[in-house]
């Protein structure tokens, strides 16, 4: 029987929002598995804008997080704040530095950080109702900060591992296609481009995290 996916975006561009190739890539995975997904992003705005050409920030630019994440979902795209956990069989959060800036604080505060209240609340639902989540590159982090103890990845910098084990995650090093499941909690995580990693390998870790998703759901 199909599932139906909610996969949350943080904006579009890897630096500033949401990883395209990543977020791309899972809606295919989700697609190709005979699932279908509704994407959502909350309605504010983003952190800084960053020119992607650069690397630089684009000083006196604002952007809106929805309204970027709209680009990567071809306008089919709901404000979080609409979100229903009774709606979906599962959640999905691709990576990109805006999960760390837009979703949450952690690329400023690391331990210490927030995460916006749509998103806290959607993640907490979505888990009090017994239903897996994906979370890939760097959202593990928003998922160590809402969840606590949990088993999950970001790949190998043993840095960030760190911050997340002070959030009270258990962090399991992994490299290129290396996809952790904690089934006590039913979290799949990826490192992605948290490794310095090529779209086939994305593809691979995408399809091996929807898979999980969807086994566990």
């Amino acid at each position: 029987m199909a599932k139906t996916i909610a996969v949350i975006l943080s904006g579009c561009g890897f630096q500033d929002g949401a990883e395209i190739q990543e977020s791309v890539l899972t809606l295919l995975a989700i697609d190709r598995s005979g699932s279908t997904y509704s994407c959502f992003a909350p309605d504010i705005k983003q952190h800084h804008v960053t020119n992607h050409l650069t690397g630089k920030p684009s000083e006196g630019e604002n952007r809106n997080v929805l309204v970027e994440s709209a680009r990567i979902a071809r306008g089919k795209i709901k404000p979080l704040s609409e979100f229903k956990a009774s709606d979906f069989d599962a959640l999905v959060l691709p990576g990109g530095f805006g999960a760390a800036l837009n979703l949450s604080t952690f690329a400023l505060d690391g331990p210490d950080c927030k995460v916006n209240e749509d998103v806290s609340k959607a993640i907490r639902s979505v888990a009090a109702a017994g239903k897996p989540i994906g979370a890939l590159c760097i959202s593990p982090a928003v998922m160590a900060k809402v969840l606590g103890d949990v088993e999950l990845t970001i790949g190998n910098d043993k840095e960030t591992a760190a911050a997340l084990e002070k959030l009270g995650a258990k962090h399991k090093e992994t490299t290129f296609g290396g996809v952790v499941i904690d089934k006590k909690h039913k979290l799949a995580t990826a490192p992605c481009y948290m490794l310095a990693s090529k779209p086939s390998v994305i593809a691979e870790e995408a399809e091996r995290v929807v898979r999980a998703v969807l086994e566990m759901a």
